[in-house]
């Protein structure tokens, strides 16, 4: 019993930590993120690599490292998505009254590169699994996938709570594509049926409990349902939901405090910058000198 709830607080903690720094990485200066972008790619090529090589691995660890792998696919693409760079071929706000199909067809426009490199990493998934013994890693992806797409459609649709203060400022456009209100037709749907298969998954652990890779990987699928499961109760439940990643968010306030050193001291974009790196606020007091001289930028 130990090991199934070992599992299962290793996925939970996974899925919190790893969300908290995504949104972490996504609100600080635009100037971090191809830095953040990079890291995030070579993971993510990392986290392909393991998968291949452990995909007839058919053990505890296999499980764990198939379902890690996985977990950093999906976090390469929110933040390739939320950090501007594959987001889709629409990149500015809906027109106020713009409804239907015609909204859906802009909504689907803001994301379509994204949706995309999501078949394309999933398919690649798929091709390194296929046939193989460890599938952990591929029934991870799909849980990720299909519950964000259910995500998005019931955010569209409109929910209760859009925990629109996370969607980071240079992404505001897609505020435009949130729709608040207490319910909306899809949501019994989507959460009917993503309960009855996390029962199911359930219930078939105890079946193949005489095989651990089986058994430690179906608890780690299934706690990423009902982690899914839960964030979509947030969306319609009078929850505060955003504290569990308030922290995360801290990393605005280096934004304002760029900014508005900025402001304060008529300094470039630039000047900024290079202080960063040189060494912070003495450097800053003699770049605000050298511009009250006159001198154009620090170099």
């Amino acid at each position: 019993m130990s090991a199934y709830v070992y599992a299962a607080v290793f996925a939970m903690v996974l899925w919190w930590f790893s969300t908290g720094i995504i949104m972490f990485l996504d609100n600080l200066p635009r100037r971090t993120f191809r830095w953040s972008m990079t890291g995030a790619t070579v993971l993510m090529v990392v986290a392909l690599f393991v998968l291949g090589a452990t995909v007839n691995e058919s053990s505890v660890q296999g499980a764990y490292l198939g379902f890690a792998a996985a977990l950093l696919v999906w976090g390469w693409l929110e933040i390739s998505f939320y950090m501007g760079y594959v987001t889709g071929p629409r990149r500015h706000a809906c027109e106020p009254g713009c409804r239907g199909w015609r909204h859906f067809g802009h909504a689907i426009q803001v994301s379509l590169h994204h949706e995309l490199a999501i078949l394309l990493l999933g398919g690649l998934i798929v091709y390194l699994s296929w046939g193989a013994e460890n599938q952990i890693g591929l029934w991870t992806f799909l849980v990720l996938a299909l519950m964000h797409e259910s995500a998005r459609l019931n955010v569209f649709f409109g929910v209760r709570n859009l925990s629109a203060e996370f969607v980071p400022e240079h992404m505001a456009y897609l505020k435009s594509f949130l729709v608040s209100r207490p319910m909306n037709l899809f949501f019994p749907i989507s959460i009917t049926v993503s309960t009855t298969v996390l029962a199911l998954l359930i219930a078939s652990i105890p079946a193949v409990s005489v095989d651990p890779h089986q058994a430690i990987g179906l608890t780690l699928v299934s706690t990423m349902l009902a982690l899914a499961v839960l964030e979509h109760w947030f969306l319609v439940l009078p929850i505060p939901a955003e504290r569990l990643w308030h922290w995360s968010l801290k990393s605005r306030n280096i934004q304002s405090g760029v900014e508005g050193k900025q402001r304060g001291s008529g300094l470039t974009t630039h000047d900024i910058g290079m202080c960063t790196r040189r060494g912070g606020n003495d450097c800053l007091t003699t770049a605000t000198s050298l511009r009250s001289a006159g001198l154009r930028d620090l170099r």
